[in-house]
């Protein structure tokens, strides 16, 4: 769209907005009518340990969302000189899981526990056995057994649990509601049913009962919404929350909220089954869309949904670039120290470039990323490590494939879980963040990793702030008039490949057998040397 354009349709209220709350940064963009974004706003933040818990303070999440809104609201004023009062939809987002219980005032019972906490490893192994089905520490339900395990006294006071993103919805439109992708990193979901696992909840009613506890489970989740339904209005107080200056108008509709690994699969085109996307940056992660759910329980793989309710399975873990940025770091310092000057987005292309070069086993060198413990491998702890034989072949080229292998070694031990276990057929996965940003490296070393053909869209970038706009944007395409429901019934998935993405740019590669001869046998030699990672551990300890 031209300025003009744009201008016209932020003053008549078409434009839609998504904000996202991520671990280091809330993001809200802006969209137009044709869903490319128009203006954005930001907000740096950092959460904190306090009394052995990772945590945000609630007067953090508003300070960082106002601060955040009205540095969008001054982006539209300079770019378009118009003021921001009013848009077409509102979606919210942010990270998933955690535990944010309150009491049925509506007070926060204990401070609001992270994903990032690993405080929950008796409960998340208990519940796993009850269900059947994978249970990971950070899950809610994960953290509120946890506490009924600990004999917290606030459990028996608890009228509502939700997410971060569940409960600004909550705040700015007074329903307590959730999007299915963001209840599924609650609790387990009964993709068929499109809700929460029925018979689970009656085995959890029955653990609160041991305890006396006299609220049901099913009394003190949201409400499951599922992507295109309508989840309320902004209230006046709601407007209020999010600018103080008055200017936003109460009575725009909000879609259901979303936890970030769903707007991922929005914003990557994800969410058709035999996709899927990988987030790879300081932490990996990758989504794949199921046409059916595993015959069986993996402690490797944790089963949630996209946010029309399709189950997915999501191979997450801890590390990834934190040691090539390290010794990306080291090699900056030494071209400092020659007076050579460099660009340090050039000094990663190139070296992330010289990597394709490498042998395709690495040579004989071998690395372990685990700046921190890796769940999936059993790693409580981790430890930097470069191993190699005398004779190994020690090129910069071995040098930095080992390092990009190494990164992406974890995800594949998961998603081998899938392919070669479960028999899981993907036709493709997109990738995004910091591992792809290189044109081609990080692209192909994926690609021959997991045998799976990995695009790389030039959308990628936008984020979960412009998927939860997606999302918005199709409700509000199913819904034109919020009192009734006179929109063309059209899938989510339809939506995004016809109307958002027709016409995207998107560069695919194709596994090559060679490479992924080559990732194979280094797998062989990661995986059978993983005991010296774990006596690093055992001896190098910190401080």
């Amino acid at each position: 769209m031209l300025q003009y354009d744009r201008a016209a349709a932020i003053v008549s209220g078409d434009a839609t907005l998504g904000v996202e709350l991520g671990s280091t940064r809330i993001k809200a963009v802006l969209t137009g009518p044709d869903h490319a974004p128009i203006a954005s706003g930001g907000h740096q933040w950092e959460n904190r340990m306090e009394n052995g818990v990772w945590t945000y303070g609630l007067d953090e999440v508003w300070a960082g969302l106002k601060d955040c809104y009205g540095s969008l609201k001054d982006d539209v004023l300079e770019k378009y000189g118009v003021k921001l009062s009013s848009v077409g939809a509102i979606g919210i987002s942010a990270m998933m899981h955690g535990y944010l219980a309150f009491d049925g005032g509506g007070s926060l019972l204990v401070p609001y526990r992270t994903w990032r906490n690993t405080m929950t490893e008796q409960a998340a192994k208990e519940l796993s056995k009850l269900f059947g089905f994978n249970i990971p520490q950070r899950w809610s339900i994960a953290h509120l057994y946890q506490a009924l395990l600990n004999k917290e006294p606030h459990v028996k006071s608890v009228r509502y649990m939700t997410t971060l993103a569940g409960y600004i919805h909550w705040q700015l439109t007074g329903q307590k509601v959730i999007g299915i992708g963001d209840a599924s990193g609650m609790f387990p979901i009964d993709s068929a049913a499109g809700g929460y696992n029925r018979e689970m909840i009656e085995k959890f009613d029955g653990l609160l009962r041991a305890e006396n506890i006299e609220w049901s489970l099913s009394d003190v989740l949201p409400a499951v919404k599922s992507a295109g339904e309508t989840s309320g209005e902004l209230t006046v107080n709601g407007a209020g929350l999010l600018d103080p200056t008055g200017d936003l108008l109460p009575g725009i509709p909000l879609c259901p909220p979303e936890g970030d690994a769903g707007t991922g699969m929005a914003a990557t085109n994800s969410v058709t089954p035999r996709t899927g996307n990988i987030s790879a940056g300081t932490s990996i992660f990758a989504m794949a869309v199921l046409e059916k759910e595993p015959g069986a329980a993996h402690p490797e793989i944790d089963l949630v949904t996209t946010p029309s309710g399709k189950p997915v399975a999501m191979v997450h873990c801890n590390n990834c670039t934190s040691d090539i940025d390290a010794w990306v770091s080291l090699f900056g310092e030494t071209l400092n120290m020659m007076g050579a000057p460099y660009d340090k987005a050039k000094l990663y292309d190139e070296l992330f470039s010289a990597a394709l070069d490498g042998e395709a086993d690495c040579g004989g060198l071998l690395s372990f990323c685990f700046y921190s413990g890796e769940h999936n491998l059993g790693l409580e702890e981790g430890r930097p490590l470069f191993v190699r034989l005398p004779d190994a072949r020690f090129t910069l080229a071995n040098f930095m494939r080992m390092h990009l292998y190494s990164a992406v070694a974890a995800l594949k031990m998961g998603m081998d879980v899938l392919i070669k276990r479960e028999n899981v057929k993907l036709d493709r996965m997109t990738g995004h963040g910091g591992f792809f940003k290189t044109r081609g490296a990080g692209q192909r070393i994926m690609a021959s990793a997991l045998g799976v053909p990995v695009a790389v869209m030039d959308t990628a970038g936008e984020g979960g702030a412009w998927g939860i706009a997606l999302l918005a944007a199709y409700m509000k395409a199913l819904h034109p008039d919020a009192a009734q429901d006179t929109g063309a019934a059209v899938s989510l998935e339809d939506y995004l490949s016809e109307e958002v993405f027709a016409r995207a740019a998107t560069e695919s590669v194709d596994p090559d057998p060679a490479g992924a001869e080559g990732f194979e046998a280094y797998m062989r030699r990661f995986s059978a040397a993983l005991e010296i990672e774990r006596a690093a551990v055992n001896l190098l300890s910190g401080g």
